[in-house]
């Protein structure tokens, strides 16, 4: 298959563009600068030059593909209203040319606020109101056969970026390693090279489904992370009530404190997904993960 991916040079995008090339599909990714084109090519891929803003680009891209990977996202958080803004309009105008195709547009999505305090399924659909609308944006476009990947807290591995690191440098600044209460809130994860397959099977089969979990462990205790992190650190690891972790987590608190076991049981069934790689406690337990 001749796939187009957005966000391929990023975290888990260039592992999911890695994966494809493997299984021999050819690949074009989206670059918006020199330095992604050069990385691309590197890993074997074509370039198409372009970028989220860039609808005409994004048609182009889509027009000359058999399926879409969408994963590019713009993580700044200062700025998450306009970004979410900006993903989609994008679905959208890559939408617009899959329309009436039959090829697949497969988004990106999150488990993190799916459902708090129970085991979350593929069959759910969150009932919170969150300014990213990637998976509704993608469902809701006729015509298109639209699917979405729904990552973990913790996408893990190296290179990380994500919801860890900011624990990190969070207990590097506060000089303590925090958990919300007893820390028995629980977060799912996967490495992002298990993260990259759940893409690829996706695609190879069709997208029958319209939500798949990239989940390989359902729930990690989150005092088991701050733990990790403050041996690595060697800071004190701490509890703090609600609403001292207001204070000491800022505009995170939401995440360090939620409950959000996630199953991933029928991904594996309708796909043959098998997560290979380290878990989250294993992974985080390396140098690379503290690395200044």
């Amino acid at each position: 298959m001749r796939v187009f991916v957005t966000g391929a040079t990023g975290f888990v995008g260039s592992a999911v563009v890695q994966d494809l090339i493997a299984a021999g599909h050819r690949v074009t990714g989206l670059a918006r600068s020199d330095a992604g084109a050069a990385a691309l090519a590197a890993m074997g891929a074509e370039v198409h030059r372009g970028s989220l803003e860039d609808h005409a680009s994004l048609r182009s891209g889509a027009a000359a593909a058999d399926g879409v990977l969408h994963l590019g996202f713009n993580h700044d958080f200062s700025k998450f209203l306009d970004n979410c803004e900006l993903d989609r309009r994008a679905i959208l105008a890559i939408g617009e040319e899959l329309n009436g195709s039959g090829r697949p547009l497969i988004v990106t999505s999150g488990v993190a606020l799916l459902a708090p305090g129970r085991l979350a399924t593929e069959d759910d659909v969150s009932a919170h109101r969150f300014p990213r609308v990637s998976e509704s944006t993608a469902l809701s476009l006729a015509g298109v056969r639209a699917a979405v990947v729904r990552l973990p807290p913790s996408t893990h591995g190296e290179g990380d970026h994500g919801f860890v690191p900011i624990l990190i440098n969070l207990a590097r600044q506060k000089g303590v390693s925090a958990y919300v209460g007893d820390g028995s809130n629980r977060w799912p994860a996967a490495h992002r090279v298990d993260a990259a397959r759940v893409y690829r099977l996706a695609l190879e089969q069709g997208a029958t489904m319209k939500h798949y979990h990239a989940i390989a462990e359902e729930g990690v205790p989150f005092k088991a992370i701050a733990e990790v992190i403050g041996r690595r650190l060697g800071v004190p690891v701490v509890s703090k009530s609600p609403e001292e972790a207001a204070a000491h987590f800022g505009w995170f608190a939401q995440f360090a404190g939620a409950d959000v076991p996630t199953s991933g049981a029928k991904t594996r069934a309708a796909l043959g997904w098998s997560p290979q790689e380290k878990g989250l406690i294993e992974d985080l337990d390396q140098p690379i993960y503290f690395k200044i």
